[in-house]
């Protein structure tokens, strides 16, 4: 059900002067649809940065925004292009939250690792919060229609206490708003069975998320019983994540949700963005 990857396009924004380029090129195993932020090049020595306009850069190309410092990568269509930070549902190239994504005309752009979450980190990679402001994964640059953050899988695994996933889902929330403030953001919750058929932890992270949601006035989609609901035993891989048949059954009723809460693509032009 995946749409065909969109052309190689440059519809980087116009940027004041004094962007840094941080390193030139895409990485070796560059895909049109969405930068693999784990791979981009590393930047060169602080001698080797010249002042560079990203418009004219390459798709993947790594600069450092002056409003905030970080390191950020230019995308081939940022107007079209979906922001999302998740773990190891989000991380596969046919993993549900983007297969929902692209049906809806979106180009994919990932932030994030398996086995992260709010609180829990990997031996590579921060929480969401820690690895967004330390540049574990970097954002792209410019301003993408919509964000989507999806997780809590793994904090419920390490036993992170509510208040713990609250308070770094309301940080991860606060700096994204503050980077993109004409975005729209969403969340998706923590895939489990149903509380009464051994949804447990996963379930209780699920209901949590959506009061961060709620309280944060994002658009949430709860999937704490969607295990069961939708019967995905039969597409299990392991007792939490999905074959790829069940990642394009999930992706559907994902998508068909996003469309309910008006989370669709616009047309090209009329996204809003840089």
């Amino acid at each position: 059900m995946r749409n065909a990857s969109a052309r190689l396009r440059l519809v980087a924004p116009m940027i004041a002067t004094g962007i840094l380029l941080a390193g030139c090129g895409p990485s070796t195993d560059y895909n049109p649809d969405v930068c693999p932020v784990q791979t981009v090049r590393p930047p060169p020595p602080d001698g080797d940065r010249t002042e560079t306009d990203p418009a004219k850069l390459p798709p993947c190309s790594i600069v450092t925004n002056p409003a905030n410092g970080r390191e950020e990568v230019v995308v081939a269509n940022i107007r079209q292009t979906a922001l999302l930070i998740g773990d190891s549902q989000s991380e596969p190239a046919v993993g549900w939250p983007r297969e929902a994504l692209t049906a809806m005309g979106y180009d994919v752009f990932f932030a994030g690792a398996g086995g992260t979450g709010f609180v829990a980190g990997n031996d590579r990679t921060g929480n969401y919060p820690e690895a967004l402001q330390r540049g574990d994964w970097r954002l792209p640059y410019g301003s993408p229609p919509l964000v989507v953050i999806q997780g809590g899988g793994n904090d419920a695994a390490v036993g992170a206490s509510d208040q713990q996933i609250a308070d770094n889902a309301d940080r991860l929330i606060a700096a994204l708003k503050q980077r993109y403030p004409g975005t729209t953001l969403a969340m998706i919750g923590t895939l489990a069975l149903g509380a009464d058929q051994g949804g447990g932890r996963r379930t209780e992270v699920d209901a949590l998320l959506g009061r961060v949601a709620a309280h944060n006035a994002i658009p949430f989609v709860s999937v704490g019983d969607w295990m069961s609901k939708y019967r995905l035993g039969q597409f299990a891989a392991d007792g939490v994540h999905l074959s790829t048949e069940g990642h394009q059954e999930l992706g559907a009723v994902l998508g068909e949700k996003f469309r309910q809460l008006g989370l669709h693509a616009q047309p090209p032009g009329l996204g809003n963005g840089q």
